[in-house]
């Protein structure tokens, strides 16, 4: 299968996106072909946004060592013939990448058959987290341009990012994308996963669920802070200063201005979001987080849960059993014109998870069971 991973984290850190390279490693090592188009910075909470008027530019990337920050970023892409695996960055959104990568590269390889958007360090469980979602909304851009989609998230108790966590949240997820894509519900554009990072998950449930609808209860996301001078360019203080004059200058004849001057920085109160989990009945995303299951919550491309499918827990195979793997492997050496017929002549005759591609005979080997 052909997968286009998309993220609102960025590329690879141990900081801001400690997930992407391990799933996209885990995704290949199942056999699956995987082009991956991130944001060149963290881009969350963005939602499905796109920047107007803005010029998007890519950069490539060259993933490091596994858990590592150091992934090397360059202005040129690599030639085709060196073989060293290379991502592409842009100076855009989640939902730009979806476009992106749909659209304008990777062109040269068959057509992406699912577009994962994640894994985001952090959960997106409920309306609070969804609605505001990078992660979702590049899912949600992929599922209105036709294409099968998954949100996925990690939901971590802890910034110590273990390997073997990591490790097993990523192979759950590999064989919870392959159940969905293989068993897809005609009702649903796009599904949301929330992965907890704890011990042993594969052999925790895995559960449809709907979104918890909740709302911020506690007044204002956001934080009234002193305005300070080190944040300000040199024209905006000089203005500044200059109304500070006309302010007390109209202070001393007994008047007032219409606002007053303040800065604010978005605090939003999260514990609504936990109190809203602890009053709700089971069933929802967010209770299902809270218990150590994984949730799975079918979307329609509008924000809402599709509410046709019965809810339940989703048998996968063993935590121990081989994850699905290609039937054969096929090695193609074709021109341009050529390719792109054997391609499809594969794909009208075979299903897509029953075959990947080599690149070369000469460098790889294949190990049977």
């Amino acid at each position: 299968m052909h997968i286009l991973v998309i993220n609102d984290d960025g590329p690879p850190s141990n900081q801001s996106s400690p997930y992407v390279h391990a799933f996209v490693h885990a995704l290949q090592k199942t056999g699956h072909h995987v082009s991956v188009i991130l944001p060149h910075q963290q881009r969350s909470w963005i939602g499905k946004a796109h920047f107007v008027g803005h010029v998007t530019k890519p950069t490539y990337f060259r993933p490091g060592t596994l858990h590592e920050d150091d992934g090397t970023t360059h202005p040129r892409p690599l030639s085709s013939e060196e073989d060293e695996e290379e991502w592409v960055l842009v100076n855009g959104t989640p939902a730009t990448c979806a476009q992106l990568g749909l659209h304008h590269f990777f062109q040269d390889k068959p057509p992406i058959d699912l577009v994962v958007s994640g894994p985001n360090y952090g959960r997106n469980s409920t309306s609070l987290f969804s609605l505001s979602s990078g992660t979702i909304g590049g899912a949600m851009e992929a599922a209105v341009c036709r294409k099968k989609a998954i949100a996925l998230s990690f939901a971590f108790y802890s910034r110590d990012h273990d390997p073997e966590l990591i490790a097993g949240a990523c192979r759950l997820s590999v064989k919870l994308v392959e159940h969905l894509y293989n068993h897809w519900d005609e009702d649903a554009d796009l599904y949301s996963c929330n992965v907890p990072v704890v011990a042993d998950v594969e052999n925790h449930k895995v559960l449809y669920t709907h979104a918890l609808q909740n709302y911020w209860t506690s007044g204002s996301s956001f934080q009234e802070i002193e305005a300070t001078e080190d944040d300000e360019d040199p024209q905006s203080r000089e203005q500044e200063i200059r109304e500070s004059e006309e302010s007390q200058s109209a202070s001393a004849q007994g008047k007032t201005t219409r606002h007053q001057h303040r800065h604010f920085k978005w605090a939003p109160k999260f514990s609504d979001i936990q109190k809203s989990i602890d009053e709700s009945p089971p069933g929802n995303d967010g209770w299902a987080i809270h218990q150590g299951y994984t949730s799975v919550t079918p979307l329609k491309a509008n924000y809402r849960h599709a509410s046709n499918i019965s809810m339940g827990e989703i048998k996968l195979s063993p935590a121990n059993s081989r994850s699905s793997a290609p039937v054969f492997y096929a090695v193609i050496d074709a021109d341009p014109y050529v390719l792109p017929l054997i391609h499809s002549a594969l794909s009208a005759n075979f299903p897509t998870q029953s075959y990947g591609f080599l690149d070369s005979p000469r460098t790889t080997t294949i190990r049977c069971p």
